[in-house]
């Protein structure tokens, strides 16, 4: 009986062995159509803060302190009035959770996928590996091992604003 080392082929190579030239497979991930599980993936572009109407302030922690304010008379952030429902701001996820207003950031530090806020179990879930996060961003289910920044939120009237 003869008995065989398993071998294992990165990504690339596979590829490659498929006869996708290397231009094909920076267009591939361009496009954002490849993910894995390796380190060396790009980190996703976690958007530019929202200057329509209804939004002040800064919503990426690049560029300074955050510090924003939401009119939530705007139908861009008008869903915040309803439990359950979410917007993203910039590099922030903002959610009415249960009632209460949470935001925390919106990039999951396992592999740098997007965060939704799940009504029924009131937490976050990344649209990558599926890791979780509680609404004051401590780390519910691997497998992220770091929590994400949570941000004080507080309303007044219809207007909700978010600090570091």
């Amino acid at each position: 009986m003869e008995i065989r080392q398993k071998e294992t082929m990165k990504r690339g190579d596979f590829l490659r062995s498929l006869g996708l030239s290397t231009s094909a497979l920076m267009a591939f991930y361009c496009m954002g159509t490849m993910t894995s599980c390796s380190g060396d993936d790009p980190t996703p572009d976690t958007g530019n803060p929202s200057t329509g109407a209804g939004f002040t302030g800064n919503a990426d922690p690049s560029k300074g302190a955050v510090n924003f304010t939401l009119d939530l008379t705007s139908s861009d952030y008008s869903k915040l009035k309803t439990a359950g429902q979410f917007v993203s701001v910039g590099s922030i996820i903002v959610a009415n959770a249960a009632g209460s207003m949470v935001a925390i950031g919106r990039v999951c530090t396992h592999q740098g996928g997007s965060l939704s806020y799940r009504s029924g179990s009131n937490d976050f879930i990344c649209d990558t590996h599926g890791g979780l996060y509680n609404t004051n961003g401590t780390v519910k289910a691997a497998p992220p091992t770091q929590p994400v920044v949570a941000y004080k939120t507080s309303l007044a009237s219809d207007k909700l604003t978010v600090t570091a």
